[in-house]
């Protein structure tokens, strides 16, 4: 199947274009960028961290502007890089032209038809892409993965709402990464910590809400658990830490709280992971260096297991931001729509 990928010189662009190097279902056959990267070999217009690991396969391959005009219609499914405020604009005007678009911008998360998937969690909620197409008179759809740190907990909060969840607090520990490329100066971040990312703790707390809601084949109805956020930018390269604090109706032991976690859906999908969430017995773990890159960087890592009193636990978690917290999330769920829908 062929497909595209939307700003793919930026950095989430380019770890679009590392996991689709040999993935078993995809071949890429455009890649598009701005106007001023629009012509140049990818080589000359993407400014690769480490240049040895671009994928030869598109190192010749001719930069497109990003237009559906620009895109073949042997194009199935196209992945969006975009910023929100690119992507609001762009994003439509595939769909409209009967691509399936999996998007990791932020616009338009919440609409109410939208889906917002994590596929372990949440296909069904896929059944939005035929309300979305009735409503907005589409011939194809736009699907959207979470915030890179929403992601991060809620396979972890999935695992654990049928044993009663009803509060959540968590404090982020955040990469660099996040920000993008040019996103963070040295002179900022280095021997510091940013108590404040515009719009996350927003996203964080709205967000899961969503994913773990009941949908009813017209709409999603919101899961009634409460979240609480505080977001933190930290010196670390890749890989989003949380700290969360749970609250429940009655008392949840920490035993079965992993076993809930361990025991979480997996999928036979080419990038899930073999284990969706890892949990780890060590005290100091997880860890960004340690645990980011589990799964292919696809797992969350859960530790710090501890039960809290008054029907409350505490734990730490982690994923790698810009895999399953950003390229790897919308890979996945275009993966389970060419599984259901394609």
């Amino acid at each position: 199947m062929k497909v595209g990928v939307l700003g793919a010189t930026g950095n989430v662009g380019q770890r679009f274009v590392q996991l689709l190097e040999d993935h078993p279902w995809f071949e890429i056959d455009a890649l598009t960028a701005s106007e001023t990267s629009a012509g140049k070999t990818y080589a000359d217009a993407a400014a690769w961290a480490l240049p040895n690991e671009m994928p030869d396969a598109v190192r010749e391959v001719t930069v497109r502007e990003t237009s559906a005009d620009e895109v073949s219609d042997e194009v199935e499914i196209v992945f969006s890089a975009l910023p929100s405020s690119a992507a609001k604009e762009v994003e439509p005007e595939f769909a409209r032209d009967g691509y399936i678009v999996a998007s990791n911008a932020g616009w338009a998360r919440l609409e109410d038809d939208m889906p917002l998937v994590v596929p372990e969690i949440n296909p069904d909620h896929l059944g939005l892409l035929e309300v979305q197409r009735d409503e907005r008179g589409w011939d194809g759809g736009i699907i959207k993965n979470p915030n890179c740190s929403a992601i991060t907990m809620t396979p972890t909060l999935a695992a654990l709402h049928p044993l009663g969840l009803n509060e959540v607090t968590v404090a982020t520990l955040q990469a660099v990464s996040g920000a993008g490329y040019m996103g963070v100066t040295s002179m900022e971040i280095l021997d510091n910590v940013v108590p404040y990312i515009g719009s996350e703790e927003w996203k964080m707390e709205n967000e899961p809400r969503k994913i773990l809601g009941e949908f009813d084949g017209a709409r999603v109805d919101e899961a009634d658990v409460s979240i609480s956020a505080s977001c933190n930018r930290v010196p670390t390269v890749d890989g989003h830490l949380e700290n969360l604090w749970c609250r429940f109706d009655e008392d949840v032991g920490e035993d079965d709280a992993k076993e809930a976690m361990r025991g979480f859906t997996t999928l036979d999908l080419p990038t899930a992971p073999d284990q969706t969430i890892v949990v780890r017995e060590e005290n100091d773990r997880p860890q960004p260096r340690l645990d980011r890159n589990t799964g292919s960087g696809m797992s969350v890592v859960a530790g710090r297991v501890r039960d809290d009193g008054d029907a409350r636990l505490k734990y730490s978690c982690l994923s790698h931001n810009t895999v399953r917290g950003a390229a790897g999330a919308s890979v996945l769920n275009a993966e389970l729509v060419a599984e259901r829908y394609l």
